[in-house]
């Protein structure tokens, strides 16, 4: 991952892919083909997973060829849990069922943060597709107002994952203003601290669209923190954050046992880094 070339000391560790934590899940928002070509051409060694965000497959062109460059650089891939939330809603599951199937779409998201959904319903679905496919489930309302006390969280993500989903994605939405956050970014720092006492965090993917919130999390729970709804332009400069190779978290990886330079303090001038 790190070119032997820059022998620098003291790098947390990061695993190989396949990765069992330390997930980066990339959001392509309908990318282009090229777009995506060139997205992996520098990145493709630090994502995890990619969302087709929302119903966006429904109206890309050459969807199939896009599919083909995320499956040749093996990369799993699904479509967005609001595209899962259209079927349910017109009561079409099994039409979405065979799209994926004809598509060779091999992981899905199921989610219920727009349809009204009652949470055993939802619990019988993740069983049911687990049964055939990778399934990513979401917990958190896209509705800001919407807010979920901690332990109706807890309590939601420990179920799905006991259902079979592979992973719970605490909800954020693309803008990181509900959910987790607060309308203004803020992290819902109570409601974090809530969820990882009582939920493995190597099950969750946490969406952090916005650079201040990336920091957070990789501060809080470390260079391996599974991070979600990451932007394509985004996915290295996320990696040198979780290497603390950028002024935000250079000082936070530093191996025991590391001899520093006297004069390498942070900087006390309130500058943030770039």
């Amino acid at each position: 991952m790190i070119r032997d070339d820059f022998d620098i000391l003291g790098l947390p560790d990061r695993q190989e892919k396949p990765r069992t934590k330390g997930l980066t899940h990339v959001l392509d928002k309908a990318l282009s083909i090229r777009q995506v070509e060139n997205m992996l051409d520098v990145a493709a060694e630090y994502i995890d997973v990619v969302k087709l965000g929302w119903g966006t497959a429904v109206i890309t062109p050459n969807l199939e060829e896009k599919l083909d460059l995320y499956r040749a650089a093996d990369i799993p891939f699904y479509f967005g849990g609001t595209l899962f939330e259209a079927f349910f809603l017109r009561d079409q599951l099994d039409v979405y069922r065979r799209l994926m199937d004809d598509l060779g779409v091999q992981s899905l998201e199921i989610s219920d943060g727009s349809v009204s959904m009652a949470h055993d319903e939802k619990l019988e679905l993740i069983a049911d597709f687990s049964k055939d496919y990778q399934v990513l489930s979401e917990v958190g309302s896209k509705d800001a107002n919407n807010i979920m006390p901690p332990y109706r969280w807890v309590e939601a993500m420990q179920a799905e994952l006991n259902a079979g989903s592979w992973k719970v994605i605490a909800e954020s939405r693309e803008t990181g203003t509900a959910g987790l956050f607060r309308p203004n970014g803020e992290v819902r720092t109570g409601l974090v601290d809530e969820i990882v006492a009582r939920v493995d965090p190597g099950k969750i993917i946490f969406e952090a669209p916005n650079k201040a919130q990336q920091v957070w999390f990789i501060k809080q729970l470390g260079a391996n923190v599974n991070l979600g709804n990451i932007a394509p332009e985004e996915v290295i400069p996320v990696e040198t954050l979780r290497l603390g190779l950028r002024g935000d978290t250079l000082f936070e990886f530093l191996t025991p046992g590391v001899t520093t330079h006297a004069s390498g303090q942070p900087a006390g001038d309130g500058r943030s880094g770039a």
